[in-house]
């Protein structure tokens, strides 16, 4: 069977540890036949990435702080001469305080950081690997975000992330529109509530766990299927596919109200 990326380049954003949704994305893109190339945020988490790096048999790691122009630039110079296909976004942050208080509560700082770190740097990333976005196969190139249902429905203790969230997924309507006439293709993928690093800082988590067994299939999502979906999103099969959500979360999203048994 053909690997669906294979002669390919893929850029890859967050990946902090083997339970990551980014970590399932690289792994996922090795497996079908792409070049992977990984950020880090910081000198903090470079060991750890090029440990996971290595583990995938992940030639480069780059260092990229998208909360930084300085470091947005040095990525773009480092990425003279590369070819991407492919750019994964998968970062988002908020301060626990504002997660775990009313939302009315959340601070001007805390709502700033929400929104810069979880959705302009979406914008940012675009902009810095716009240039190497540029194959000449009919593909083209693709950039992809993750995003959660809290962005379009009250989400209990998703707060000021569901407003970043919301943002993230207009951002990816604008840039598919201003991206789209050079053949670059902008999507999200809106996983169910996965069990991440990142999901611990949302309180009572596993209540939203709980609920998606109210979902059509009866059950949660697995990394390994939005990892597919960006196979798809990243592959020559999703070439026509831009400005677009797509739910990766056992259908829960289409339930208005769900009673228990």
């Amino acid at each position: 069977m053909p690997q669906l990326l294979e002669g390919k380049t893929a850029l890859v954003t967050g990946v902090a540890n083997k339970w990551s949704i980014a970590y399932a994305i690289a792994q996922a893109f090795v497996r079908e036949g792409a070049q992977v190339i990984l950020t880090y945020q910081s000198d903090r988490q470079k060991v750890t990435v090029e440990e996971l790096a290595h583990s995938l048999k992940i030639e480069r790691v780059l260092p990229c702080d998208v909360t930084q122009d300085a470091e947005l630039e040095q990525l773009r110079q480092n990425l003279k001469g590369v070819v991407l296909h492919s750019v994964v976004h998968a970062i988002a942050f908020a301060n626990r305080e504002d997660l775990t208080q009313p939302f009315a509560e959340t601070s001007r700082a805390g709502f700033a950081l929400a929104l810069d770190v979880s959705a302009y740097s979406f914008v940012a990333l675009a902009r810095a690997t716009r240039a190497a976005c540029n194959p000449a196969d009919r593909g083209g190139a693709s950039l992809m975000t993750l995003t959660y249902l809290g962005a379009m429905r009250v989400v209990e203790n998703y707060n000021v992330m569901g407003v970043a969230k919301a943002a993230l997924e207009s951002s990816v309507r604008y840039l598919a529109a201003d991206l789209g006439p050079a053949n670059i293709r902008v999507n999200a993928i809106s996983a169910g509530p996965i069990k991440t690093v990142s999901a611990r800082g949302i309180r009572d988590f596993s209540k939203l766990e709980r609920a998606v067994k109210l979902s059509p299939l009866r059950r949660n999502t697995d990394p390994a299927e939005v990892a597919d979906t960006a196979v798809f999103l990243a592959s020559d099969l999703g070439r026509g596919v831009t400005g677009n959500v797509l739910y990766v979360d056992a259908g829960f999203q289409i339930i208005g109200l769900a009673l228990p048994d």
